[in-house]
């Protein structure tokens, strides 16, 4: 017997005959993208509780708020993953934000400091630059990933702004670029540079006195916030929100 067309199948998909097939590429991301987000949700109710109970430490707690924080990142590249699918190249980029640059990098130095062993500091001056958060954030977490495995003992990031450009340059003590092997490293830059330069940017890789690899993206800059007009849109927009 025929199966309605109206009728559907667990999951909310059409059960007759306009259902996507089994082997479906389009399906099978779909479906992947539901049970990673749903595996997320419950990450992130879990570290909620735990981030207001009361028989955790200070140290505990800023973990746990920390592991939010990188959940939610996730969650936004959940999003830019949905809003890709079928994408045929023609989609326009993401309009760029202005975003406070130095404290984005905090953020991101933050995550790495509880994910290595090694000493990851930071110095940042207050910088602005129009660009869209997720992809700057994408590019900086692949810098400091790139970095944190080969140092050695040490990562240096450090924030300037200057003639009209935000530079972002991250230091480490490891044997230097093309030192090591590539892979991960290589598609790491690989990723960063496409992502900086789709908003302007530029992206130098040099030697740093500890020895190891410089890699340093540049932006180009936005005014800072008291040059910005009375009612424009907030500065800190894109910070990811429960």
């Amino acid at each position: 017997m025929d199966v309605p067309d109206h009728v559907t199948a667990p999951g909310g998909e059409p059960a007759g005959p306009h259902r996507p097939r089994p082997d479906d590429p389009g399906l099978w991301r779909r479906r992947l993208r539901h049970d990673i987000r749903h595996e997320l949700g419950t990450i992130i109710m879990l570290a909620s509780a735990v981030a207001v109970a009361d028989d955790i430490g200070a140290g505990s707690r800023e973990r746990v708020e920390q592991l939010l924080g990188e959940t939610r990142w996730l969650d936004h590249l959940l999003n830019r993953l949905d809003a890709d699918d079928g994408d045929d190249g023609t989609r326009p980029l993401p309009a760029p934000e202005r975003i406070r640059v130095d404290d984005l990098a905090a953020e991101v130095v933050t995550g790495m400091r509880l994910a290595t062993p090694h000493e990851v500091g930071f110095t940042g001056d207050e910088a602005w630059a129009h660009m869209d958060p997720v992809a700057l954030w994408r590019a900086l977490r692949n810098i400091l990933d790139n970095a944190c495995r080969v140092a050695a003992g040490r990562v240096d990031v450090r924030v300037t702004a200057d003639q009209g450009w935000v530079a972002v340059q991250v230091d480490d003590d490891g044997p230097g670029f093309g030192a090591g092997k590539g892979g991960l490293a290589s598609l790491g830059l690989g990723i960063v540079h496409d992502l900086i330069s789709e908003y302007g940017g530029g992206l130098e890789i040099r030697t740093c006195e500890m020895g190891g690899a410089r890699v340093r993206v540049l932006l180009p800059s936005a005014p800072p916030a008291d040059a910005v007009p009375a009612g424009a849109a907030c500065a800190d927009d894109w910070r990811p929100h429960p």
